[in-house]
């Protein structure tokens, strides 16, 4: 009997060990997975940007509103509208958007989601202003759109001109411009991302992430 108690212990802080390692193990995967998403959306991030491109004065090429973030780039056959935004996870799923795997995580942590939406390649400039038009409406549910991040507080952008960092929805540097382009802003060298991420989540904390931008061709 007294074999058989000890036994019955040994196999129990056996296990209890064996399930520790299992735990530790998913925990670290769960992590990486994570990271490697993410390491992931700022190559996206830092492809766009890095593909910014002069519209001559059509359409901004780079504009922040404080809610979506719009960019002009070069894409194959033509120019491309981008759309980089945060939404309340709450007006997404109202909206029927699927926020499945990691953007699903505001829907229990409580955050917003990050998310890109891309345009379809134009070739004229009629184009382009309809497609920037329609943009100025976007509610993050359209077709097209792609829920990224989630588990987020906020964001903040930040443009470096004039030798500073100044908030990039500042209009300092301006001159008057068109009808597209209403005040035309001295074009940023540099992007600075600001990611405050959801207390309580998965994740805590602050992410910045700073891209140079080169001479717009």
């Amino acid at each position: 009997m007294v074999a058989l108690l000890i036994l019955a212990i040994v196999a129990t802080l056996a296990w209890q060990g064996v399930d520790g390692i299992v735990r530790t193990r998913d925990a670290s995967e769960a992590r990486l997975q994570q990271t490697l998403r993410l390491g992931t959306l700022l190559a996206q991030w830092e492809q766009d940007l890095s593909a910014v491109q002069d519209t001559n004065g059509a359409v901004p090429s780079l504009n922040f509103d404080g809610a979506s973030l719009r960019l002009v780039r070069r894409a194959e056959g033509g120019l491309q509208l981008v759309v980089w935004s945060l939404r309340p996870s709450t007006a997404l799923a109202a909206g029927g958007v699927p926020l499945d795997g990691d953007a699903g995580l505001a829907a229990t942590e409580g955050g917003s989601v990050w998310l890109r939406w891309a345009g379809p390649v134009v070739t004229t400039r009629a184009a382009l202003q309809e497609t920037w038009l329609r943009s100025q409406q976007f509610q993050g549910t359209e077709p097209g759109q792609l829920p990224l991040l989630g588990g987020l507080a906020g964001w903040q952008l930040y443009f470096y001109r004039g030798n500073a960092w100044t908030n990039a929805q500042s209009s300092g540097n301006s001159a008057p411009g068109t009808t597209f382009v209403p005040t035309q802003v001295v074009a940023p060298t540099g992007v600075r991302l600001v990611l405050e991420m959801a207390p309580g989540g998965t994740r805590s904390g602050r992410l910045t992430r700073d891209v140079a931008l080169g001479p717009q061709p």
